[in-house]
């Protein structure tokens, strides 16, 4: 029999499944599948940073959980990623492809049902662009 459950203090999921020995539980960190899913986001070509307001900040967020939220429930979780893009890719891919690296990590490691991954773009990164316009100007 497995039984799942939100503890809301500690902000972790338990799952409980009755083993050999008798109930057994794991505790899964709402920080570990925010990293998971970050680990996941970082692989995806075209994406330049994760994004992280002000409030990211102040809590010290740091790695592969900066610009992710997590909302878990008993068994499914909901993810929002907040990124920053490298300028000229096309979003809509990378959306797509964050998406089902996010979906498949997340629900390999954790066996939580994701139920949806929520691609918010706050930025497109120039920076680079602009040195490579510079330079291209130096040499004519």
């Amino acid at each position: 029999m497995e039984e799942e459950r939100l503890n809301n203090d500690a902000q972790d999921v338990i799952i409980n499944d009755e083993g050999l020995e008798g109930k057994e539980e794991i505790r899964i960190s709402n920080d570990v599948v925010a990293a998971i899913a970050g680990k996941a986001v970082s692989e995806v070509s075209g994406v330049y940073s994760m994004a992280g307001g002000i409030a990211e900040v102040l809590k010290g967020k740091k790695g592969f959980s900066k610009g992710i939220k997590v909302e878990v429930g008993e068994k499914e979780t909901k993810i929002d990623v907040s990124i920053i893009v490298e300028y000229g890719v096309r979003i809509p891919d990378i959306a797509f492809e964050i998406q089902n690296r996010v979906k498949k990590a997340v629900e390999t490691m954790t066996g939580l049902t994701v139920v949806a991954v929520n691609i918010h773009i706050q930025g497109i990164n120039t920076e680079d662009n602009k040195e490579t316009e510079e330079s291209s100007n130096e040499e004519e």
